[in-house]
């Protein structure tokens, strides 16, 4: 779905839904400050066997990045990124023989995977930089924990856990993740220079956060912008989802700097002030990454097939704008088409369809209101729309058996019996299967 229209303002369950919500949310919580995600039955395998012929007092082995972040927040963890000092060969080493399954998947950079019960552990050697060539670096292995963090990129990422839930943090991130400062570590030119996607990932800290950009690091990302050309489309849409998917996301307008850099890196989303709109609707449902893009992207023109052609976007997201498109251009071409023609554009395009439409013309149309949408939305669920009753079996009794001359009468019906409110007479249907007899395909 696109959103959750379960939630909507005109839902009279609305309120008990919303606290639901909350109470899973509080539940989750707690579950995850007594069972954290440090101690469980996998984590618990991959430090005892890292640890396993070394010094108790030694640190060998410890969580880093994104999850330790989400961590300290208490949100979902997905992603889990272990350090360790050891190379891809004793860590394999370790684990012969243990049933645990390694994944080769950056072997140069120092990184394999270990898969166990179904979850996945990216397990990356420590490592100290000795030169960048971009994206690329000659690197070296370590056992310093203090130059493995130097080379991380941000400080709120370069906090390390280890399985007793006692925390090092080099740079001081927890105290910038408290207040809401997203800041590189070192020399903001210098981090982005050693991979420019860096630029897009800061800007998504910044939009989750609600965090500004200090002026040197604002500088250091307008003489470096160019470099983001060198980025393989594939890894700017991803940061892009990860992006519009932000719940922040919708207060992008209202940071200046973060809106200019945005929109410099992304030209075609040319609508961003459409989202200022979702302030008044943002209690009622959740945007979709799709959706958003469609307000971000759709207008009168092809604005989106170029968009999808330059990203090379998956067909469900074509299919989902062109769709979006098709529709705007009908209702621009059809003062009825949510009036008098509503029940049937429900037929042909579903009532989903039409709601999550409705809500698109919302942020397109300021004349549209949050009411005229409930309202609709309402209507949409009342209006019943009857099966066709006609098949191809039907048509073969009637004498028809070639199957170009059933799919052209099958849809002339359909279109007659929509036209006459979902009403069909034999007449209709007779004169039809006649026609197409005598005329269409027996010149």
């Amino acid at each position: 779905m696109v959103f959750d229209t379960t939630i909507l303002g005109s839902n009279p369950s609305a309120p008990a839904k919303i606290m639901m919500k909350e109470t899973e949310n509080f539940l989750l919580k707690i579950k995850k400050r007594l069972f954290p995600f440090y101690k469980s039955k996998e984590a618990s395998l991959i430090f005892k066997t890292l640890q396993k012929g070394e010094p108790r007092e030694k640190k060998v082995v410890m969580f880093v990045g994104g999850c330790v972040r989400k961590y300290i927040e208490d949100q979902e963890i997905d992603d889990i990124d272990i350090a360790t000092i050891f190379s891809p060969r004793e860590i394999k080493e370790k684990f012969n023989n243990t049933g645990v399954k390694i994944i080769d998947t950056g072997i140069e950079h120092g990184s394999i995977t270990l898969l166990i019960n179904k979850s996945r552990f990216e397990i990356t050697t420590l490592r100290k930089d000795i030169k960048n060539y971009g994206r690329h670096a000659d690197v070296s292995f370590t056992e310093d924990w203090i130059e493995d963090s130097n080379r991380r990129d941000f400080t709120i990422n370069a906090i390390y856990l280890d399985n007793k839930g006692k925390i090092f943090d080099p740079h001081s991130g927890i105290k910038d993740l408290k207040n809401k400062v997203v800041k590189f570590i070192g020399e903001p030119s210098l981090r982005i220079e050693e991979d420019y996607l860096r630029i897009i990932r800061y800007i998504r800290f910044c939009i989750q956060y609600d965090s500004n950009i200090d002026h040197s690091t604002l500088e250091s990302i307008k003489l470096n912008l160019n470099g983001i050309k060198s980025l393989s489309k594939e890894r700017i849409l991803n940061e892009l989802f990860k992006i519009i998917s932000l719940n922040n996301f919708k207060n992008i307008n209202q940071n200046k700097n973060l809106k200019n850099i945005f929109s410099i890196i992304f030209p075609e989303l040319k609508y961003i002030e459409r989202m200022a709109k979702f302030q008044s609707v943002s209690s009622l449902f959740k945007l979709s990454e799709i959706f958003t893009l469609t307000i971000l992207l759709i207008d009168s023109s092809n604005n989106y097939e170029y968009f999808c052609h330059k990203y090379k976007t998956s067909n469900l997201i074509k299919e989902e704008l062109n769709l979006a498109a098709q529709l705007l251009k009908l209702y621009v071409n059809d003062k009825n088409f949510l009036e008098k023609n509503l029940k049937k554009n429900i037929y042909l395009f579903g009532k989903e369809k039409i709601n999550q439409f409705y809500w698109m013309l919302f942020f397109i149309y300021k004349k549209i209101s949050v009411r005229d949408c409930q309202i609709l939305t309402d209507k949409i669920h009342k209006i019943n729309i009857p099966k066709f009753p006609l098949d191809g079996k039907y048509l073969i009794k009637q004498g028809l058996t070639e199957g170009k001359k059933i799919g052209y009468v099958l849809k002339e019906l359909e279109k007659s019996w929509i036209e006459n409110n979902y009403n069909l007479p034999e007449k209709i249907i007779i004169d039809k299967i006649n026609e197409v007899k005598l005329d269409i395909f027996n010149p």
